[in-house]
């Protein structure tokens, strides 16, 4: 099972402060990605990933595995191994990070996520370095973008919007005397703002009783859980929060031992131990999101019209080894999805 190493920081005293620095990953001993292409243009491509958790590190491994086949084919070259960033969900490190790329000259910054897009949009509004994001659920709502159609400035990127309604539909099927519904989310999430309103107003029309608990981090998040199953409720509702999905290991067996199923807005949580993820193909995106960055730096298109990729989410990712401890049965769920894959626990997709 492939683990991702976290970033390590090289860190140097410059008029009493402390930048943070990036890029020093262990490699696989190819140094082709280092060098100058014979026949192209070298490229800098920043990539700053908002927190380590199993979809993100997915989007990123999908990401650089394309970039390379992109420099093949284009008869360019990507460097990334240098610009690469983690920020442990710490804006301040964030922060540092991504102006240590601009003093860099890279040529593209590719934040992963919603929070780390938000930074580097700020970061670029005198530059105007092109920014490509990844897994930002609501561009327009988060205000990275105009429209998703023509974004109208130096950023633009991928989506994982959530169709919130179909992961309830699959809720109600699986359990059709539902009753009470546990909301979890991290309220700071800008992610998880638009997918629980839908939640909400979903129930409301149902006549589904809800309570909502948030965490900030993972030991608040421990709490919410315990405070959920103190409140009887019968299946848990969370969309692509990345504070939850860091803390699915620590609450997943909480759910399985108090009976309740744990849906959620993407195949990590599944992974890590929910009952049910549903949304987009983590790899897929950020396969799309390299392919964004290509027509960037080599075709020379414009940001500000090329649209956002929102890629559909109709895969449902099932744990089997929470079904059969939950004793569900999920196969009448399977048709109701454009794609079913199952799933056993574990910490990093292979």
């Amino acid at each position: 099972m492939k683990k991702r190493l976290f970033s390590m920081f090289m860190v140097s005293l410059m008029v009493g402060a402390m930048m943070i620095g990036c890029g020093d990953k262990t490699t696989d001993g190819n140094d082709s990605k280092t060098e100058v292409a014979s026949d192209g243009q070298t490229y800098k491509v920043g990539i700053i990933q908002y927190v380590d958790d199993a979809s993100l590190n997915q989007i990123v491994d999908s990401l650089e595995k394309q970039l390379d086949a992109l420099s093949e084919e284009k008869g360019v070259t990507f460097e990334y191994e240098d610009y690469y960033c983690n920020g442990q969900a710490d804006s301040t490190t964030i922060n540092q990070m991504v102006t240590e790329l601009i003093n860099d000259e890279v040529d593209i910054l590719v934040p992963i996520a919603t929070p780390t897009a938000m930074i580097c949009q700020a970061a670029t509004e005198d530059n105007q370095i092109p920014v490509v994001f990844a897994a930002v659920s609501d561009p327009e709502g988060a205000g990275l973008v105009k429209s998703n159609d023509a974004p109208g400035s130096n950023v633009t990127g991928t989506s994982d919007a959530l169709n919130t309604e179909a992961v309830l539909d699959l809720m109600i099927e699986q359990d059709r005397d539902l009753s009470k519904v546990g909301l979890l989310y991290d309220k700071s999430q800008d992610a998880s703002a638009a997918p629980i309103a839908a939640a909400k107003e979903y129930l409301d029309a149902k006549g589904i009783d809800y309570v909502e608990k948030t965490g900030t981090t993972n030991d608040e998040v421990m709490l919410a859980a315990d405070a959920l199953i103190a409140a009887d409720v019968e299946a848990v509702f969370t969309p692509t929060d990345n504070t939850i999905m860091t803390a699915e290991l620590g609450i997943y067996e909480k759910f399985i031992e108090a009976g309740i199923p744990h849906y959620c807005g993407a195949d990590s949580f599944a992974l890590n131990g929910a009952y049910l993820g549903y949304g987009v193909n983590y790899a897929t995106l950020g396969t799309e999101t390299a392919n964004m960055v290509a027509e960037i730096l080599v075709d020379g298109k414009e940001p500000a019209t090329l649209p956002v990729k929102v890629l559909d989410n109709g895969t449902a990712t099932v744990n089997t080894d929470t079904a059969e401890a939950l004793g569900l049965d999920y196969e009448k769920l399977r048709d109701m999805c454009d794609g079913f894959v199952e799933i056993q626990t574990a910490e990093e997709f292979e």
